[in-house]
């Protein structure tokens, strides 16, 4: 059974260029070297409001393989984290068809 979530960042104030820009190095990286990991897709979210706002859509194709992505998500997102803001939302989803 897949494993489908949504999950959504913060970044720091002036940091934005520099996450996409390192989302742009990590995120290959990830597709490539986790098999399960069947979509992981960064999204910057429209509106003021949301300006420092980073969203994940990610699937996976079973426990196993979301076990896994976890496994190495620290070292994945090590140059990413120092601009983060602390905290991360995660919405896990369960798909309708």
């Amino acid at each position: 059974m897949t494993i489908t979530l949504i999950a959504k960042i913060n970044v720091k104030e002036g940091k934005m260029p520099e996450a996409i820009s390192l989302l742009k190095e990590i995120v290959p990286n990830i597709k490539q070297s986790e098999p399960g990991c069947l979509e992981y897709v960064p999204h910057v979210v429209s509106g003021q409001k949301n300006k420092n706002t980073i969203l994940f859509y990610e699937k996976y194709a079973d426990k196993e393989a979301f076990d896994h992505h976890n496994k190495n998500l620290k070292t994945n997102m090590a140059k990413l984290n120092p601009i983060l803001e602390p905290g991360i939302q995660i919405d896990v989803c369960s798909e309708i068809l």
